[in-house]
This record gives C-alpha cells, sequence and structure tokens, in this order.
C-alpha cells in the first residue's frame, strides 16, 4: 500500500511583465511520501519559493495539477472555502521571517491557529505549552517576540505551525537570518519534530547542511528539477 501524500503533475507558473510570459516553474513532477524529509535547494530565482507557495496552495498553478492526502483529491478543484480548510487543517508553514505577533507571548503565539480554528482556551494552551517544552522554550513561555532571540522565535514559529497536527510543514529559507548555533537547533528540532510526529517535511534553502539532514534533496534550476 502506497504511502503517497503529495504528488505534484506537471505544474507550471507562469507571471507576465507588460506583454512579456515569464514562465517561473516549468512543468514540475514531485511525490513525497507520508514521513518524509525533502529538501528543495538552487539558486536563487530559480522558482524554488514559487513551486513551495503552489504545492502549500498559497498561489495557484498556471497549468498541472496536486494531489493531496490518501484519496489523492486534486486539491485545486476545491471551492475557496474547502482550499482554506484544507489549508488550515492540512498543511503547516514556516518561513524566513517569524510573522510572530509581536504583543503577545511565545505562549499566546503557538495557541493562536488553535483557538482560531475553534478549539478550547485550556486544551489548546496545554497543546501549546507541551509544543513549546518539544522545542525547548518551556522556560519561555510568557516572553514576547522582542525578548528572545532571532533561533527562539524561529522555533516558536514551528510549534505555532504544528499545533494543528499537520500532515505536511513546508518550510522557505527557515535558517536563512539565523546564526550557526540557532541553525543547528533548528536543524535538529526539525528532524526530531519528523521522528516524534510523523509529518513529513518538504522545505526551500540555501542552506546545504540543513538540505543534508533530509532524506532527499532535489536541485531545481530555470523551473524545473535538474
Amino acid at each position: 500500500m502506497s504511502n503517497l501524500l503529495l504528488k505534484a503533475e506537471k505544474v507550471s507558473k507562469s507571471f507576465f511583465k507588460g506583454k512579456k510570459e515569464v514562465q517561473v516553474v516549468r512543468g514540475v513532477n514531485l511525490a513525497i511520501e507520508a514521513g518524509e524529509r525533502v529538501a528543495i535547494t538552487g539558486a536563487s530565482g530559480v522558482g524554488k519559493s514559487t513551486l513551495l507557495h503552489i504545492l502549500g496552495t498559497l498561489e495557484p498553478p498556471s497549468s498541472g495539477r496536486v494531489f493531496f492526502g490518501p484519496k489523492q483529491q486534486d486539491i485545486f478543484r476545491y471551492s475557496e472555502r474547502e482550499l482554506s480548510l484544507f489549508r488550515n487543517q492540512s498543511l503547516g508553514f514556516v518561513f524566513q521571517f517569524h510573522y510572530l505577533l509581536p504583543e503577545f507571548s511565545a505562549l499566546e503565539n503557538v495557541m493562536m491557529p488553535a483557538l482560531i480554528a475553534g478549539h478550547g482556551r485550556l486544551v489548546s494552551e496545554k497543546q501549546a505549552k507541551d509544543l513549546l517544552g518539544f522545542v525547548g522554550l518551556g522556560h519561555r513561555l510568557d516572553h514576547r517576540p522582542n525578548e528572545l532571540s532571532g533561533g527562539e522565535q524561529q522555533r516558536v514559529a514551528i510549534a505555532r505551525a504544528v499545533i494543528l497536527k499537520p500532515k505536511l510543514l513546508l518550510a522557505d529559507e527557515l535558517t536563512g537570518n539565523l546564526d550557526s548555533a540557532n541553525r543547528s537547533n533548528v536543524m535538529e528540532l526539525l528532524v526530531r519534530l519528523n521522528t516524534a510526529t510523523g509529518i513529513s517535511i518538504l522545505l526551500v534553502t540555501h542552506d546545504l547542511e540543513l538540505a543534508s539532514k533530509m532524506h532527499r534533496v532535489l536541485v531545481m534550476k530555470d523551473g524545473i528539477f535538474v
């Protein structure tokens, strides 16, 4: 029985500059198994982040299809409401900039997606405390983002991304702003998270050391894998 989680078929994305069409992603095929860690590397401007945004349903492809889950449903055939629900339930996102809410504590930031999803406050708080303990920040629950280091902020962002137990975590250059010590902490955390929960990880990175921690590394050039 296949453990296929995500499959992209001939995914392309074009943008227009004036009347000129610029093809950023060119007919990409990709399959990710449940529990797999995959890195996409390559020079800047080759289409890595655009592809990640498509696979994360943040923008639609110009052509091609993306299938997800045990039934391999074509997610871009969902209505806007269905797509939003799918995104909230099945996907987690971490970006180079953590986008934490500055007026809230680490605990409140991690709780936020669960509260928005309608989960009870006590249950959400316990889950958030457990996750912050898992990422090594159990002693920083009440600190606001400006009281945390860059690495700590990114670990809070990772905890926030997985509180709803998504099947796939998508990360875009999440170590891009970190020093070597914090990079190592985040890399180790991703591996532990994958091992402990079985969450699949798909990340875009220039960090070859981080990429080496994944099960597979795919290199992108001119909008395709090479």
